[in-house]
């Protein structure tokens, strides 16, 4: 349950609520909402007592769904939004966490930000081992084959699919790769000329 210090109740004017987010408030009134014969008040459990603790500095950087006023006082920070990836996460809270294009949207950043996180490990010189970090090696050593077959496993229905979509980009990247090198020795021969 969210705490909400005194400086910034929690008693937002719902009109404004209702202007602002589609569909906020369609369960507000009880005779429409399915689950209020059950329903139990939601409260602090007896006898717990706490200080609202001081608002962590964001600096701005943080990500805060249109559904609330402000931040919670402590939040993680592990991994800020940054590049590509940052620009296209902070794009999804336009929307509502109700709206699949909320989510959507984030799932292409995780994407985006693998592609970047790539790229980072060709520019340490240290690249990434598509043959240890897809699974492939562990596939060929420890009975990949054999655990799958005749078991029906839920996943059976989608394996053929994963090696197109955790080798395929490396694939296409070695293809490019070598059709690049190509046209650059081909030019450099025929300048040779």
């Amino acid at each position: 349950m969210p705490a909400y210090p005194p400086d910034r109740p929690n008693d937002p004017d719902t009109s404004d609520l209702v202007d602002r987010i589609p569909g906020w408030g369609v369960d507000a009134d009880p005779a429409t909402r399915p689950a209020v014969p059950k329903e139990l008040p939601v409260g602090p459990a007896p006898g717990v007592h706490w200080d609202v603790p001081e608002d962590q500095p964001d600096g701005g950087s943080r990500e805060r769904s249109n559904e609330h006023a402000f931040l919670t006082p402590v939040f993680g920070t592990s991994t800020p939004p940054s590049g590509l990836s940052g620009v296209i996460r902070r794009s999804a809270y336009r929307f509502s966490e109700g709206r699949a294009a909320h989510w959507l949207i984030l799932i292409g950043a995780d994407r985006v930000a693998a592609v970047e996180a790539h790229l980072r490990s060709f520019a340490t010189g240290r690249p990434d081992n598509p043959i240890t970090e897809t699974g492939i090696g562990a596939e060929l050593s420890h009975r990949g084959l054999s655990s799958r077959a005749g078991r029906k496993r839920v996943d059976d229905n989608h394996a053929w699919l994963d090696p197109i979509l955790v080798g395929g980009p490396w694939v296409a990247a070695m293809a490019a790769t070598g059709v690049v090198t190509r046209a650059v020795l081909r030019r450099g021969r025929s300048r040779g000329r």
